[in-house]
């Protein structure tokens, strides 16, 4: 009996692939905006996995191919092109197409060319699948909507800066706290945008969590290429090898999200304190202004806030709502870099006082009727100011 679970078979399928593309899929997509006729929207960068003659495309250019979705059934779909939008869309699922609903808006969407006219897709709906797959290939939630790339490129200048840092470690692997602030040296040394941090902090963070992510994975090619171009003794080799790598990638994602975020409040001057342990051994990973004002009963709740941080937010968010009891009728904030959650969801977390921080790039990938109700970075950071301040 073959027990491999969703995720399990699109890793798999990526493996085999001639190119591989995933994304989060938005409301357009799943049809929560009624615009479902119109198919899923596919990046410009994945054209040439989609379209062999990219260069000699007519203004409308369509061709039909064979996708075997979620390992079950089978549809003669189409691939069309509109040059006058600019975009790529994959349409006709046939009627009766189970695997788009409203409800899977956010969910993970993974397509892989198997041969010119035969794909496979899947679409993975909760946080462990997500990030089971995320962390095969390791992904970050900012890194999809493209191609996936089995063998990551760098830039001239990050791969430099990149060397420099790996040749003058003094450990295999550094803690996620120096790998981070790392990080943020080379992008800003090579990018020179230090400003954003004040005027665009929600780009800073994903461009940050993007360099941190090459940063380990070249940092993951450099320690285990030789261990695996001499091969292995046993299978309990491969497997012990395979699980080191996985369970590290899974160990530090969400810790690098954590380090840049305080590094921004830090840089915005904002009192906060990581990690403070509130009632029943409860953590939540910032408390404003700190752990002693809230364990303070003298200071007032309305000065007090709390932040969440999760790369993905499908499921987990509800962990958000009694981290702090003092709180507890108060808003909560949390700060994801998911795209896309269904409108049912967003109401429930609505009615439970938990309001999304998600970065300005990606709340177009929400339900158009929710957006003005999510906040962007910049927003969160300047309403603590405000609350500081008062």
């Amino acid at each position: 009996m073959n027990t491999y679970s969703i995720a399990d078979k699109a890793v798999q399928s990526v493996n085999e692939s001639v190119n591989a593309y995933c994304k989060f899929l938005s409301a357009n997509d799943s049809g929560e905006t009624g615009g479902h006729q119109s198919g899923i929207l596919i990046s410009k960068k994945a054209i040439n996995m989609l379209f062999k003659n990219a260069d000699e495309l007519s203004p409308i250019e369509k061709r039909k191919v064979l996708i075997r979705w979620q390992d079950d059934i089978e549809t003669e779909s189409t691939f069309t092109y509109y040059e006058s939008k600019g975009e790529l869309r994959i349409t006709k699922f046939g009627r009766g197409f189970p695997y788009l609903n409203e409800e899977d808006t956010g969910a993970l969407f993974v397509l892989t060319e198997q041969d010119s006219n035969t794909f496979n897709a899947f679409f993975l709906y909760t946080e462990d699948e997500i990030n089971s797959f995320l962390d095969a290939f390791g992904l970050s939630p900012t890194e999809t909507n493209k191609l996936i790339e089995k063998h990551i490129s760098y830039s001239e200048q990050e791969q430099l800066a990149i060397d420099r840092f790996i040749k003058g470690l003094a450990v295999d692997f550094p803690s996620s706290t120096e790998m981070s602030s790392q990080a943020r040296i080379i992008e800003t040394a090579i990018y020179d945008h230090e400003d954003y941090v004040w005027s665009n902090p929600d780009k800073k963070i994903i461009d940050w969590t993007d360099i941190e992510y090459k940063l380990f994975r070249a940092l993951e090619q450099y320690r285990y290429k030789p261990i695996i171009s001499s091969g292995f003794d046993s299978m309990e080799a491969f497997v012990d090898l395979a699980n080191q790598v996985l369970n590290r990638r899974k160990s530090r994602a969400g810790k690098g999200l954590e380090h840049h975020i305080a590094a921004i409040f830090d840089k915005n001057g904002i009192h906060y304190e990581a990690q403070v342990i509130t009632e029943g051994n409860k953590k939540p990973d910032f408390i404003f202004p700190s752990g002693a004002a809230y364990h303070n009963k003298a200071f007032p709740v309305e000065k007090l806030l709390s932040l969440a941080s999760k790369t993905t937010c499908k499921d987990r968010w509800r962990q958000v709502i009694n981290e702090a009891d003092r709180l507890r009728d108060k808003n909560k904030y949390l700060l994801t870099l998911q795209q896309g959650i269904s409108s049912a969801q967003l109401d429930e977390m609505e009615q439970e006082k938990v309001i999304l921080v998600v970065p300005n790039a990606y709340i177009s990938t929400y339900p158009k009727g929710r957006q003005h109700k999510i906040w962007t970075v910049k927003k969160f950071i300047d309403y603590v100011k405000e609350v500081e301040v008062i």
